[in-house]
């Protein structure tokens, strides 16, 4: 069994990759030590560069210099997929709180920092994958038509676009979260699923995952497991597409009615659903005195690029942007 004191100690070196990962540069103990404050976790410059030593003779971590500090390693990056998965049960809830938070942003002055999901493209193939996304695009299956392109060695939200790749920043539906919890909404993230479309209309959810009791985010599996088919709903009408399930207060119904439509105004996000008190909506029930939402996800156009075969890489929930750095879709 795991005593305690390795625990907290794993938790330590845990949180150092992470601040290593999310760089993608070589970073020094006093900085480390910043971005762990800044992260909640308060260990001093000293603390820091006695872990990063036995981080360094683990093969985790490895010096670039003196003056320039440490990397993560392949082996490292591993460690960090894996490290005290029952700390991360619960994480996608937890991700979506965090850049609701943060979320700044205001559809009427298109103002703020928004909340993205980042996909990584190779990038012979981001011609072709850009084709693939038009049709999505123009649906209204996915969050919002702004987009920020990114090549190699640039930043989107909290990903550094690795060589030889293509990166891609599209507006998730944190944003809406984010926005109605600016308006005083509570509201709980429940499920990530596949909606089914039957006759351009949503019918009902065939997958669901809920987001307090996973590791992984359920958008990231179905894309990876090629489990959607987002072609088939926007050619035929017969598909099914990403969406995530939340639920607001029933007193709330009005206000919420009025961020969405903001949303609708501005072309923002067209697909949005909402029932009545305590009644399913696509075949999910709320619960009592709850109001059900049905958002699309900002990976439904990443997930058509998938299902052709192409190679794709997720990375849901990667920060927030400000909405200034993010352009239509169709100006690009």
């Amino acid at each position: 069994m795991i005593g305690q004191e390795t625990r907290d100690t794993e938790r330590k070196i845990t949180a150092i990759l992470k601040v290593l990962s999310d760089s993608g540069n070589p970073l020094g103990g006093r900085v480390i030590s910043r971005r762990l404050k800044e992260r909640g976790v308060d260990l001093n410059e000293r603390t820091v560069r006695y872990h990063l030593k036995m981080m360094d003779e683990r093969g985790l971590t490895r010096s670039i210099g003196q003056r320039d500090g440490r990397t993560i390693t392949e082996p490292g990056l591993e460690e960090l997929k894996s490290a005290l998965v029952i700390d991360k049960v619960g994480f996608v809830a937890g991700r979506i709180g965090l850049l609701a938070y943060l979320t700044t942003f205001d559809p009427e002055g298109l103002a703020g920092d928004i909340p993205v999901d980042v996909s990584l493209f190779t990038k012979a193939q981001f011609a072709d994958a850009w084709d693939i996304m038009r049709d999505v695009f123009a649906s209204g299956f996915c969050t919002s038509n702004l987009v920020a392109i990114a090549s190699s060695g640039e930043r989107l939200g909290d990903v550094v676009v690795p060589p030889g790749k293509m990166g891609m920043a599209t507006v998730c539906s944190a944003a809406i979260v984010g926005t109605l919890l600016k308006a005083g909404i509570p509201i709980d993230s429940r499920f990530g699923g596949l909606l089914q479309i039957r006759n351009h209309e949503p019918a009902r959810f065939v997958e669901l995952i809920e987001y307090s009791g996973c590791t992984l985010d359920p958008f990231q599996i179905f894309v990876a497991g090629i489990m959607t088919n987002v072609t088939g709903a926007v050619k035929m009408g017969e598909g099914k597409v990403l969406a995530g399930f939340y639920e607001v207060p029933f007193p709330s119904r009005s206000a919420t009615e009025a961020v969405i439509n903001k949303f609708k105004a501005f072309k923002l996000c067209q697909f949005i659903l909402s029932g009545t008190s305590s009644q399913p909506v696509c075949d999910v029930p709320a619960r009592s005195d709850k109001v059900s939402l049905v958002l699309p996800s900002g990976l439904n156009a990443v997930a058509a690029v998938a299902e052709k075969g192409l190679d794709v890489r997720c990375r849901p929930l990667s920060g927030v942007m400000e909405v200034g750095k993010l352009r239509s879709f169709w100006s690009l």
